[in-house]
């Protein structure tokens, strides 16, 4: 694969990830074949695999995701990838490090020098260092990246950490702040619909010719059932009944509201974003780290675009409100809506700053290591990664003063400014 440090040995039962670095190779999913020709199912995703015409190429793609990877045929599997890996503290450290050296882009935005994290944190790591030591260390190494897409997880037991200042979103804190909205904001409402296992919520506000469309994630729509199909069909049967004919005559103004949002697919971002245009444009454009050596390097960016959805659509004025804890998917549709044929304002505070999709990484020793390696750029081929995507207007949001003082500062302006003239 051009970057992503991966190896795919496919046959007529399926495709067989490897995780390969300069000094590992480990096996990662399995994906069934599936009756489709070049069709694979892994996890509730399916992946494809085209060959290009000349036999010597083909393109990797997954429903869940936008964008496509290019792969190169070989003859064999890397020597690496044919014998069992050691798994002692040491070889899992040297594997952890050199994941992060190959693939994370970000090292210099964020200020980390990460050979000096390896000079430092290598020797205290021997034969006899403990699972939970080594926990705790490979911990104290990313921490500095404040990447709320770095993660390693042993088991139950899992540590990352967020921007400074930031809240990663937990189903408590989107209980409370959807409690918070119904009774404050949506105390007049009408029309009040929950869809997705109450990850979705539209209603009509008491102001005229307004809506309001909450998006708690971009996954889990469909109780039990993982797969990317049928998280699509209940978020169309959302969409065709919130927008429909009347409601799209009407409405003056869409507030829609991502500040507790926690990610997801990237393609069902995409998916509203059909359904707010009557032009085709381009959400941005993807490319990841593919030259282990120079961070520098890239695959050729991808533009993803956005065309217009065959059914009920609304085109006018968007209010989107974000914050800290509008996380990866919830970005990646902010950032689609930058560029989206007209009036869309932002409203909030900058959302968290990751963007990737995430690298699940194996450890020799059975731990398990999350990391991001690609970018999203806007048009003039800018990145958010670390910053977050900017509001043009600021508010603030959810903070204590905003709950002792029951105030929605954010919702009220963006109300405010959508609200029509009389």
């Amino acid at each position: 694969m051009d970057g992503y440090g991966t190896v795919l040995a496919i046959d007529g039962q399926g495709a067989q990830e490897y995780q390969t670095t300069a000094v590992s190779c480990l096996k990662g999913y399995f994906a069934t074949a599936a009756p489709e020709p070049g069709t694979y199912d892994v996890e509730g995703a399916v992946i494809t695999v085209r060959p290009a015409p000349d036999g010597e190429h083909a393109r990797f793609g997954a429903d869940v995701a936008v964008g496509h990877r290019q792969l190169r045929r070989i003859g064999a599997l890397p020597a690496a990838c044919t014998r069992p890996p050691a798994t002692d503290p040491r070889t899992a450290f040297d594997v952890f490090w050199q994941s992060f050296e190959e693939n994370y882009p970000f090292f210099a935005a964020k200020g980390v020098d990460w050979h000096a994290v390896r000079l430092r944190y290598r020797p205290l790591v021997h034969k006899d260092t403990t699972r939970a030591q080594l926990f705790d260390i490979f911990s104290r190494m990313i921490t500095p990246l404040h990447d709320a897409h770095v993660l390693v997880q042993d088991g139950h037991r899992h540590y990352g950490t967020a921007r400074p200042g930031t809240v990663v979103p937990t189903e408590e804190l989107n209980d409370k702040v959807k409690e918070f909205v119904v009774e404050r904001d949506l105390a007049q409402a009408t029309g009040r619909q929950d869809f997705a296992g109450g990850l979705i919520t539209y209603a009509d506000l008491k102001q005229r010719g307004l809506g309001y469309l909450r998006i708690a994630r971009f996954d889990g729509y469909a109780g039990d059932d993982p797969s990317y199909t049928a998280q699509l069909a209940e978020l169309d049967r959302a969409l065709d009944a919130v927008l429909t004919p009347a409601r799209t005559r009407a409405l003056r103004g869409l507030v829609i509201d991502l500040r507790v949002n926690g990610g997801g697919s990237d393609a069902l971002g995409i998916r509203i974003a059909e359904r707010l245009t009557d032009t085709p444009y381009v959400a941005y454009a993807k490319r990841a780290r593919n030259d282990p050596a120079d961070p520098a390097r890239h695959t050729r960016p991808e533009p993803v675009p956005v065309t217009p959805y065959h059914g009920p659509r609304y085109t006018g004025p968007v209010a989107l409100l974000t914050g800290g804890s509008t996380v990866s998917a919830g970005e990646t549709f902010t950032q689609a809506l930058i560029d989206r044929p007209g009036r869309t304002v932002r409203i909030g505070q900058p959302t968290q700053g990751v963007f990737s999709d995430v690298m699940v990484r194996n450890l020799p020793d059975g731990m398990v290591v999350w990391l991001p390696n690609e970018e999203y750029l806007t048009r003039t081929g800018r990145t958010f990664d670390g910053t977050g995507i900017p509001p043009q207007i600021s508010e603030p949001v959810f903070t204590d003063a905003e709950f002792a003082k029951n105030r929605d500062s954010a919702f009220d302006r963006a109300v405010a400014l959508l609200r029509p003239a009389r």
